[in-house]
């Protein structure tokens, strides 16, 4: 196969004009051409009036010789393609008297239980959360103003955080191995858009989002999986350095039960969120540090408006609602950014403890929803957290929460932009529709961060409005409080992804390894693949084949 990098054609190109230009570019008649396969796309906007596509295209060609062809062009463009075939390793020689258990149903999660089922280890998956389509019932009726479910809601869940997201798929980990592509094949397996495979910045949508984990589910339990829901791991049963169980409560009919699964291995993928695991843990003797992460708020702008100044229309047509990724170095020294941009998305409650709010983005496949919005954030580091304690950073996210919730009578508190900047309470929206999941009121943003990270925002929304015109626009919308962007906690672990206790795997965002749906995936695989290098399958699996 010959690869073609950096070919570029106008967005509103015909798959005539495609292959004609690859010809072109090998120098071959668009007959010699047997396939084109598009590797990569991305835009190119740097020219408002002429906006093209980006393509990395690997080519058959009809001539048997492509080294010779590629040699004869001498051409940077062109190269004999080269990727790497993800490979899951083969069995270890431990035995292994029980099936692996996972922690958690989040994308490190599921994608380990998927490997380990793929290749007959028969895994465990405990989910303190539902199902999906009953945690998409209990997350609307929550918006809506009914009660919050502490064990099942926008944090928790079959396909954790990320389910109520974007469901953004570009990451920036290097995958010498081949996880990546393995990663959005899976996805594309169970139901998601194969334009993944190849664009730029990639994305599946809320919607699409739970039919996929749900797909992935379905797979894991035909191959001999098991998974749990309203199982919430309590502690670890140990055995000097090792671990041997799993101990849960399990809630079933509304009542509870305690249980302990017996295990050897044990991956916790638990998700950035899960402040009481990260307690039992702590309080068991597992090793984990304090870590730097980011705080904020969310900004709403009309979509058009970032369209306009990002492809110089509004009508974006065949490009799609444009995104932005933006970043600042304030006066003070803190690190001031945009993150988990969500293109015609909503403003969602994404709480999951009583008497605290917080906020993430959301965007469904299509992205049809009038406004943008995403998080502005400033970096906050264990000096800033007020504790010695591994848990400081996690009391820091309570006490913002907490504030958000109490300024806004327990809904999304509000403000708009120029409201805040001038330190007064918004009496009204202005030209900026509001799209939020989850009940609001206007409210002083002000109460809920330190003066620092309000004063760093300040700056930060001021520069930006230099690079995307009406950024700082006084009606753009703040809601608080987002503070769940990564794990303020790193579980820590060694070079084979395994803990200071033996048979204990932290991977993934909550064990603070990943940032992001594909990041922590790839955690999981890898969680998975240390696993299989050691273990042989569990006996009851070896007894039944």
């Amino acid at each position: 196969m010959i690869r073609i990098t950096q070919l570029k054609l106008p967005i509103t190109h015909t798959q005539e004009q495609l292959y004609a230009k690859a010809a072109g570019i090998l120098k071959l008649p668009p007959d010699a051409l047997r396939a084109v396969t598009v590797v990569r796309r991305s835009i190119d906007a740097r020219k408002k009036e002429q906006i093209q596509f980006i393509y990395t295209l690997d080519v058959e060609v009809s001539e048997k010789s492509e080294s010779r062809i590629v040699k004869r062009l001498r051409n940077d463009q062109v190269s004999i393609a080269s990727d790497i075939v993800y490979r899951f390793p083969a069995p270890g020689e431990t035995g292994l008297a029980h099936p692996p258990v996972i922690v958690g149903s989040g994308p490190a999660g599921l994608f380990a239980g998927y490997m380990l089922a793929e290749a007959g280890y028969c895994p465990i998956i405990l989910e303190r959360g539902d199902r999906v389509d009953v945690r998409k019932q209990k997350v609307e009726r929550f918006w809506k103003g009914g009660e919050l479910d502490i064990r099942s809601n926008v944090q928790f869940g079959e396909g954790g955080a990320g389910t109520f997201s974007d469901g953004k798929l570009n990451t920036m980990v290097k995958d010498p191995v081949g996880r990546n592509r393995k990663v959005l094949e899976i996805f594309v397996r169970h139901g998601a858009d194969p334009k993944i495979l190849y664009d730029a910045k990639p994305h599946i949508g809320t919607d699409v989002l739970a039919c996929v984990v749900q797909s992935i589910r379905e797979h894991i339990l035909s191959l001999g999986g098991t998974v749990m829901f309203g199982t919430q791991m309590t502690g670890l049963a140990l055995k000097e350095d090792r671990v041997t169980g799993v101990k849960a409560e399990r809630w079933e009919d509304g009542k509870c039960t305690r249980i302990e699964i017996p295990a050897e291995a044990v991956i916790l993928a638990i998700g950035h969120s899960a402040r009481d695991t990260f307690s039992a843990l702590y309080q068991s003797g597992i090793p984990m540090q304090p870590k730097s992460f980011a705080v904020g708020l969310r900004i709403q702008h009309p979509q058009e408006m970032i369209d306009r100044s990002q492809y110089g229309t509004g009508d974006t047509g065949i490009l799609g609602p444009a995104s932005y990724k933006l970043t600042h170095q304030t006066s003070a020294g803190r690190g001031v950014y945009s993150f988990c941009m969500c293109p015609g998305g909503y403003v969602v409650n994404a709480s999951s403890e009583s008497g605290e709010v917080a906020v993430n983005g959301m965007s469904n496949h299509d992205r049809n929803g009038r406004n943008a919005n995403s998080a502005l954030i400033v970096t906050v580091t264990p000096e800033d957290f007020g504790g010695v304690s591994p848990l400081a950073g996690v009391e820091f996210q309570r006490r913002l929460e907490k504030a958000a919730f109490r300024v806004g009578n327990g809904r999304i508190p509000v403000q708009l932009y120029g409201d805040f900047k001038e330190n007064r309470i918004s009496r009204g929206w202005g030209d900026v529709t509001p799209e939020f999941k989850g009940l609001t009121e206007f409210a002083d943003l002000r109460e809920t961060l330190p003066e620092y990270i309000t004063a760093a925002l300040l700056e930060g929304v001021e520069r930006f409005g230099q690079k995307i015109g009406g950024f700082d626009r006084y009606d753009s919308i703040l809601a608080g409080v987002e503070s769940r962007t990564s794990s303020p906690v790193r579980i820590l672990r060694d070079e084979h992804m395994e803990s200071a206790v033996r048979g204990l795997f932290p991977c993934g965002e909550g064990a603070g390894y990943a940032g992001g749906i594909t990041s922590a995936a790839m955690d999981g695989m890898k969680a998975a693949e240390e696993i299989a290098r050691r273990y042989q399958l569990p006996a009851a699996k070896k007894a039944v084949s």
